[in-house]
């Protein structure tokens, strides 16, 4: 009965990737398109893709109040790459008509490590996760240029703060969906465990 149901935002990006993780971590994972499949889960995924396009796509779709809604009622929230960019309350360079969601105070830039042909992987140790580094997917990845009192910095790589978690909502600038390694999201899938009442199970 303590299997939690987590949604993953389905606009654009690695969607599919995110699924089989929040299942392999025991966790029920549904595909999230409009308001009220948004309302029917206990947690979401904001997967790796554009920024820009996912923010405009979430306004579109009638997504974007909801979403706010709900993370700053208490919803977990997991935001890989582009979903850490939707998480930041700043963005340093926003694309015209980018919008955030916000719940992580922090400012983030946007493609900091490079451009697509410059993406890379490296071992990184994120606090929280046990055992050997994980293998972080850097694709067009943002970082983190700061933090505020509120926010608790994961993990940072070549100087750069990467990984970041305020309360209910985790962000990473890397994809751990893409390596097959599944302790990111099962890290992820405890917070959203350890925020159900027992009334809820």
């Amino acid at each position: 009965m303590n299997t939690p149901v987590i949604g993953v935002l389905a606009l654009q990006g690695d969607v599919r990737e995110h699924l089989i993780a929040l299942a392999a971590a025991d966790a029920v994972a549904r595909p999230v398109r409009r308001p009220e499949e948004l309302a029917e889960v206990d947690a979401l995924v904001l997967p790796g893709g554009e920024s820009t396009t996912i923010s405009k796509l979430a306004v579109l779709f009638g997504l974007m109040e909801p979403l706010r809604a709900r993370v700053r009622a208490g919803l977990p929230v997991y935001g890989t790459c582009a979903g850490l960019i939707l998480l930041a309350d700043k963005i340093l360079d926003p694309r015209s008509g980018q919008e955030t969601i916000g719940g992580i105070d922090m400012i983030v830039r946007r493609n900091a490590f490079g451009r697509q042909n410059e993406s890379f992987e490296a071992a990184v140790d994120v606090k929280g996760v046990e055992g050997a580094p994980v293998e972080g997917v850097f694709i067009r990845a943002p970082w983190v240029e700061s933090v505020g009192a509120a926010a608790e910095v994961l993990a940072e790589h070549d100087g750069h703060i990467v990984a970041v978690r305020q309360g209910n909502v985790l962000a990473t600038s890397f994809h751990p969906e893409l390596t097959g390694d599944h302790r990111v999201h099962a890290l992820f899938v405890d917070m959203v465990r350890a925020n159900r009442t027992p009334e809820s199970l």
